[in-house]
């Protein structure tokens, strides 16, 4: 049986990312041959922000919240709840079209985790632009159904 249970399992993670595909193939297809701002979006926009339950200001907050408990104790938990808080921030940023705020925002995760790249502080204005886009075309299509 454990055979049959490698296909079925390999079968399964196919469909899983088959499935992942078709969300990205949407940013993909927007973006075209501008793999930067692809790159940029693919981590950091919200496909749907209207779902998030708070306000951008609300969310950085929180985050702000976070990261003095965590310069306080230095507990790994409130730096990366500040990192999540902040990204989250950084994303309806995006989707208010705020450039300053999403500089602003990411900058704060890059401070947190040095080692991680933010490509979207490259190239903001290009990506929250590219993210208007996005955001009209496919949340607008979704309003109509």
């Amino acid at each position: 049986m454990g055979i049959l249970d490698r296909f079925r399992k390999k079968k399964k993670e196919e469909e899983k990312t088959e499935e992942v595909k078709e969300i990205i193939t949407d940013l993909e297809k927007l973006c075209g041959n501008d793999r930067e701002t692809y790159e940029a979006l693919l981590n950091t926009m919200l496909l749907d922000p209207r779902r998030i339950g708070t306000s951008m200001e609300d969310t950085a907050k929180k985050a702000e919240e976070l990261e003095k408990i965590w310069q306080s104790n230095k507990r790994e938990s409130d730096r990366i709840e500040a990192r999540k808080w902040y990204q989250t921030a950084g994303g309806l940023a995006i989707y208010g079209g705020n450039v300053a705020k999403v500089k602003q925002y990411f900058g704060k995760c890059k401070k947190l985790f040095p080692n991680t790249d933010y490509p979207i502080l490259e190239i903001p204005e290009r990506a929250v632009k590219k993210a208007q886009e996005y955001y009209q075309k496919y949340l607008k299509e979704e309003e109509k159904k």
